[in-house]
């Protein structure tokens, strides 16, 4: 079957069974290799990417779903045409959210997901949006203490702008 997807802004054809798992797509079609294989069975997050503007583990998505849906993985958050990163992954490298970096990318995007949706979150909504990211390594609260300053910054740069 093919398949046509929007991939952070690239329109893209793919040929394949209509049960391969948009993960298998992105990293080996596509070499898009940030979100990972955890787990399999959509319980640990690090797969997780954006379709349709909703957060999703790519790991347990048939492409036979997928067909002109816009996806958007953690090498699309960041513009191409500079070498900056996103707030959120800017946030995440400054307060020291990163050890093995396995669980990462799935983080970010489900940061990235919950900031969309609610610019001004609580310690308790980040720790609720990450809920379905296993970190092994971090034990959480530098990950939260980052998506809290991302939205602040956020905050500040959308008070900027409207001076």
């Amino acid at each position: 079957m093919d398949v046509t997807l929007t991939v952070n802004g690239e329109r893209r054809r793919v040929t394949c069974d209509p049960l391969t798992r948009l993960l298998d797509v992105l990293r080996e079609h596509l070499r898009l290799t940030g979100a990972k294989e955890g787990c399999g069975e959509g319980e640990c997050g690090a797969c997780a990417v954006m379709v349709d503007d909703r957060l999703v583990v790519s790991c347990l998505v048939p492409m036979g779903q997928l067909d002109g849906a816009r996806v958007l993985t953690i090498e699309g958050l960041a513009p191409s045409e500079t070498s900056r990163l996103a707030p959120v992954q800017t946030a995440i490298v400054d307060e020291g959210g990163v050890q093995c970096g396995i669980c990462t990318p799935g983080i970010v995007m489900a940061s990235h997901a919950l900031l969309a949706t609610n610019p001004h979150p609580t310690a308790d909504d980040v720790r609720e949006a990450l809920a379905g990211n296993i970190c092994r390594c971090t034990g959480y609260t530098a990950i939260c203490d980052a998506v809290l300053r991302a939205a602040m910054q956020a905050s500040v740069a959308r008070a900027d702008a409207s001076r």
